[in-house]
């Protein structure tokens, strides 16, 4: 059984990659034209390679959002779960965790299932090591039975081996009691789901018997500081589009992103079983970034894998400041990387295999654009003095044409790769009538051009981060598997300052260095720099509130029933007991 490629979907993959590759060599072509008056020298090849290979990963991701402007959204009504439910299981794995929050949202999802008419069981599976935190689960546990009455349908285990973290966590369940569902809800343990939307799920994975794993489009909830309503903003404004504009180009072999996804436990099973790479970490060991896997396994078996963003009620939360984002994407980025051992492994879909590249090259495009900023200095410094008279008997000199009309148009060109998707996303949702709930027309405009400038300016320094870590992967050293910081907030400017200190020392290297050798290129690599300078201050202030203004959600209007049930029981939870009251503190209980 193979990967099949239905008609349409191989015609929008030729024309994206051949757009993709049109805009690569236009600014392949600028940067040799504004480099060739003075001969061609090595550098200058180096930039050429560079820039298309960075510009052709840019130009990928615009080509993402204009396929989903062009995409056709789904009409019709939702399909309808025929005869009796099949049994589906929520699978939610645990590790180092906040016990209360976790189960927090268990007690709402549970609740939201039965509203909707959803029999499912709800599995809580703790891979926590802390014995103290271990306790604290298991109290918490007896509150969830007592309050939900959940007793026969809410399960949880800890396991005594975490052996492959949480791919082996969910194999380990599957080994166990697999048999007794067709189909298991992959949740992380800051995902909420509403009852109705899972009933979706199930629904159009009975619809489709060929159907392996469906994922849905998570929407990040909850996020307070000014860093984490951007990225909020931007999950609920722009992720739809773009990953409209990604499943039009996966077609049937599309992404896994590892929770907020429903699989047929027949497939997952017999076609998902991951092994132990050779060797030492961080290539060798488990496999981090396991989701991409389990999705190219599933293709390879002759499932199909689909990425489905009009599913409603798919919730996530996200970091909420630049550092706990790098901290993550550091693991992700180890993730990928691994994911170079894969490339040749037999039996995956072409297209699978391209999916492996891309996420490789979204961490080495990083220390590519360094490398591409590194080859332009180097390149202007060691260019040879021009020759006025290049003629033996000529009597007047030929002065050197200037460049500035090239390189502002190759600028110019990277920058329109990076807004021209938002912009007509924007112009879209005011089209649509979309717009409405993120402030209006003029409201959703604010908010994308602030959330523009705030990527921007954040993106050198996010781009020494991710070099870092790939250096450090390629170097060998692993990165482990740290637990996710949730709810870490403020920052001070000393905790900034502590963070990004070497940043902003590569920052005042970079720009004394090109002001003393090559002052022509100070101002063009000031939105480099600067950013690096201001690190520390980008890192701390970012990270405080972001009030309300700005990067408004329609999920902040009126938040969905099953976020709204979670945070009044969260709260219920998280007030300390009075005497004679119903529960008593958790932790205290636990401790003793």
């Amino acid at each position: 059984m193979g990967a099949r490629v239905d008609p349409a979907t191989a015609m929008a993959r030729a024309l994206s990659l051949a757009v993709t590759a049109l805009a690569a060599v236009v600014a392949t072509w600028l940067t040799v034209a504004a480099s060739v008056q003075d001969g061609v020298q090595v550098w200058d090849v180096v930039r050429a390679v560079l820039i298309f290979v960075t510009t052709g990963w840019l130009a990928w991701g615009a080509v993402l959002g204009l396929n989903g402007l062009v995409a056709g959204r789904r009409h019709g009504p939702a399909p309808q779960i025929i005869g009796d439910q099949p049994p589906t299981v929520v699978l939610v794995p645990i590790c180092n965790e906040d016990p209360v929050a976790t189960f927090s949202r268990v007690a709402a999802m549970y609740r939201s299932n039965a509203d909707a008419g959803v029999s499912a069981d709800i599995a809580i599976l703790s891979d926590t090591r802390d014995e103290t935190l271990a306790a604290v689960e298991r109290v918490t546990f007896a509150r969830l039975l007592r309050e939900t009455g959940g007793e026969g349908q809410i399960f949880y285990r800890r396991r005594s081996d975490n052996r492959g973290r949480k791919a082996g966590n969910i194999e380990e369940f599957f080994r166990n009691n697999g048999g007794a569902y067709e189909f298991a809800v992959i949740l992380d343990a800051d995902s909420l789901m509403e009852g109705a939307a899972i009933r979706e799920m199930i629904a159009r994975m009975q619809a489709d018997p060929k159907l392996g794993l469906l994922q849905t489009l998570p929407k990040v909830v909850g996020a307070s500081s000014f860093f984490g309503r951007a990225m909020q903003f931007a999950s609920v404004f722009h992720g739809p589009v773009f990953t409209r504009g990604l499943a039009r180009l996966q077609g049937l072999n599309g992404p896994f992103w590892g929770h907020n996804a429903i699989v047929r436990v027949r497939a997952f099973v017999q076609s998902c079983g991951l092994p132990e790479l050779t060797g030492k970490p961080p290539f060798g060991g488990h496999i981090l970034s396991h989701d991409y896997v389990e999705a190219a396994l599933l293709a390879r078996a002759g499932w199909t894998v689909k990425v489905e963003q009009s599913i409603d009620g798919s919730y996530e939360e996200g970091p909420e400041n630049l550092l706990a984002y790098a901290r993550r994407d550091r693991r992700w980025c180890q993730g990928n990387l691994q994911h170079i051992r894969l490339l040749s492994a037999p039996g995956f879909a072409l297209w699978s295999r391209y999916v492996f590249l891309q996420g490789i090259f979204s961490y080495l495009v990083s220390l590519l654009w360094a490398a591409f900023l590194v080859a332009t200095v180097l390149g202007t410094v060691l260019a040879p003095e021009p020759d006025y008279f290049p003629n033996l008997h000529q009597l007047y000199p030929v002065f050197p044409s200037d460049r500035s009309r090239e390189i502002t148009a190759l600028f110019f060109g990277i920058v329109g790769l990076l807004i021209l998707p938002k912009v007509g996303i924007v112009w879209q949702a005011a089209v649509s009538g979309r717009a409405r709930g993120f402030g209006g027309a003029l409201g959703a405009l604010r908010s994308v051009l602030t959330e523009i400038l705030l990527t921007s300016a954040i993106a050198p320094v996010m781009l020494m981060f991710q070099s870092r870590a790939v250096l450090q992967v390629l170097s060998g050293q692993d990165g482990g598997w740290p637990a996710n910081a949730r709810g870490e907030g403020r920052l001070t400017l000393r905790e900034g300052f502590a963070a990004s200190w070497w940043i902003v020392t590569a920052g005042a290297i970079i720009l004394a260095s090109v002001y003393f050798l090559a002052p022509g290129l100070t101002l063009w690599l000031l939105p480099v720099a600067l950013p690096m300078l201001a690190a520390p201050w980008l890192i701390a202030l970012s990270s405080r509130s972001g009030g309300r203004t700005m990067f408004t959600v329609p999920e902040e209007a009126k938040a969905p029933p099953v976020v709204a049930e979670y945070r009044a029981i969260h709260a219920r939870w998280q007030a300390p007991q009075v005497p004679g009251g119903d529960a008593p503190d958790l932790a205290m209980q636990a401790a003793s």
